[in-house]
């Protein structure tokens, strides 16, 4: 039987999403980087294995957290959308503002703020894209080989050759974002406001840190259980 150290740390969050506040204290990448053992992510963050086993062990199954695993994919296509996809929408532009007011009231005194109003406009644009590419390219399909599955029927190979094209496309983006806020973590000191800091700096941290951890369920769901569900599907239904 696998022990709780060689399961991966994707796996452990999948199975409970729970974890994922566990591994986040402790500084380990659940989504992107989910694909290694809970024993090797812990050599490489520098982080007692002993310790961290035993806050996992301590994290109950609750009956209020999704199962997301047990999900059809055309329900957790909406759910990323109507959740995720709604979050990053009606945030970006909020952290935007915050962002550009803080650097021009603080930037000269906390040159931090310039680079990390770089990085944001920068996460915002690639974001959007994003979103677009998988709102109408890659779901759509996904929902087209749930519907031949449900039928029992099969369908032509898409323009893209396989899903994994588009998948792959997804996955090395969200890499790419999740790289842009470990830097912007790093740039605030994991989010912390200096001593000095007003009310709309403060509210600009906290929203960062929200919408960072906003990211790494929606990156989450995608890259570990969303696409695995889809690349087993495309095996059954296209011709």
């Amino acid at each position: 039987m696998e022990t709780l150290k060689q399961k991966t740390v994707a796996d452990l969050v999948t199975e409970n999403i729970k974890t994922a506040h566990v591994f986040k204290k402790h500084g380990i990448d659940f989504c992107c980087g989910g694909g290694i053992t809970i024993e090797r992510a812990c050599e490489k963050k520098g982080v007692d294995y002993k310790i961290l086993e035993e806050e996992l062990l301590q994290v109950g199954n609750s009956n209020h957290a999704y199962n997301y695993k047990t999900w059809s994919p055309d329900f957790l296509v909406d759910h990323i959308i109507n959740v995720h996809h709604v979050y990053v929408e009606e945030n970006l532009p909020l952290l935007l503002q915050y962002s550009d007011k803080v650097m021009k009231v603080h930037g000269q005194h906390d040159t931090e703020l310039v680079e990390i109003n770089n990085l944001v406009r920068t996460v915002a644009g690639e974001l959007a894209a994003h979103m677009k590419k998988e709102e109408l390219i890659l779901f759509p399909f996904i929902k087209k080989m749930v519907s031949a599955q449900k039928e029992g029927t099969t369908l032509p190979r898409p323009a893209f050759g396989t899903v994994d094209n588009p998948i792959s496309m997804m996955e090395e983006e969200h890499d790419a974002a999740g790289e842009l806020f470990r830097e912007i973590a790093e740039l605030s000191n994991n989010y912390t406001p200096p001593d000095h800091a007003c009310n709309t700096y403060k509210a600009f941290y906290a929203k960062l840190e929200e919408f960072e951890n906003d990211l790494h369920l929606h990156v989450h769901l995608e890259n570990n259980i969303l696409f695995p569900k889809a690349k087993q599907m495309e095996k059954v239904v296209i011709q």
